[in-house]
């Protein structure tokens, strides 16, 4: 099966009372979106797919100030792990972590996202169809990131929903779902640590509400941090974690066991990731999750 793309664009500046600084959608010359502060500045945050990569995904993430990119695109330890994105790695069988081409990822289509008459962060938007190994329509995948800038940090909110066009089984794996692949290379100073204060690996496949994850940015010397969260309505909750050897992390998804979504049924998760400098602050990373876990 031949996949549609088209890209669907809505080029409007939202102003969110919620935010502390108004952020603006702009299309990339790539196709894909920029959320962007204003006119000249960098994005902070791109979202598109291409012709060879179906799956969406976000790259470059950057640093509260513009500066450093803070994830990394198709490295030659994985090169599968596209930034930051929504992959399970068994549906029915199909391998949608490892695979991101539109034999897997079909008909994508990514937009700017506007809530009319609610307050509402800056939004934007993908839709999928994730094919069986006929070039069937297994699941119906939409992701709604959502960005709140907060000048010295930003929030940046996923809500994923899977809609099942058949019977559907996200099987048990150690990894799938939500990944995020910073610039790690050797020797770069790098660590995590979980809401449960387990470090680096001693966090790999324990149980947490949240992993905060730091790494030396090149050329500025700092370190650059970005805290995944998993809200408390989510399946299975707090959730295992994944946490490989060269510091992909992410929530994994059915690590606990079979997920089941039946036809014409769906089921939605949310995640928020906290993205700053510096050393570790538990008490900026604590209080965004006791206030995701509000919404």
């Amino acid at each position: 099966m031949k996949a549609r793309t088209v890209l669907s664009l809505l080029l409007l500046a939202v102003t969110c009372p919620a935010a502390d600084h108004p952020i603006k959608v702009l299309k990339a010359g790539d196709g894909g979106l920029d959320l962007v502060r204003g006119a000249g500045q960098p994005a902070l945050a791109r979202f598109l797919y291409t012709d060879s990569h179906g799956r969406p995904y976000l790259h470059p993430l950057r640093s509260p100030d513009g500066k450093a990119v803070l994830t990394q695109f198709s490295p030659g330890h994985h090169r599968h792990q596209t930034g930051l994105y929504w992959g399970p790695t068994r549906i029915n069988g199909r391998d949608y972590f490892h695979n991101y081409n539109q034999k897997f990822w079909s008909d994508t289509k990514i937009s700017h996202h506007v809530v009319a008459g609610e307050d509402h962060p800056t939004t934007i938007r993908s839709v999928s169809d994730l094919l069986g190994a006929r070039g069937e329509v297994i699941l119906r995948d939409e992701q709604r990131w959502s960005l709140i800038d907060h000048k010295s940090y930003y929030t940046l909110d996923l809500e994923w929903k899977g809609t099942a066009r058949v019977d559907v089984t996200i099987g048990r794996y150690a990894y799938g779902g939500l990944f995020l692949r910073m610039p790690w290379e050797r020797g770069i100073p790098a660590g995590c640590i979980n809401s449960e204060g387990l470090k680096n690996q001693a966090g790999e496949g324990k149980p947490a509400k949240w992993v905060d994850l730091g790494m030396q940015v090149a050329d500025t010397g700092k370190m650059g941090r970005i805290a995944i969260i998993d809200h408390p309505a989510n399946e299975n909750h707090p959730t295992l974690w994944r946490i490989d050897g060269q510091f992909g992390i992410g929530p994994a998804l059915s690590r606990k066991g079979n997920i089941k979504i039946p036809k014409g049924s769906s089921k939605v998760y949310r995640y928020r990731l906290v993205v700053y400098e510096g050393d570790h602050d538990p008490a900026l990373v604590e209080k965004e999750t006791s206030a995701f876990g509000d919404q």
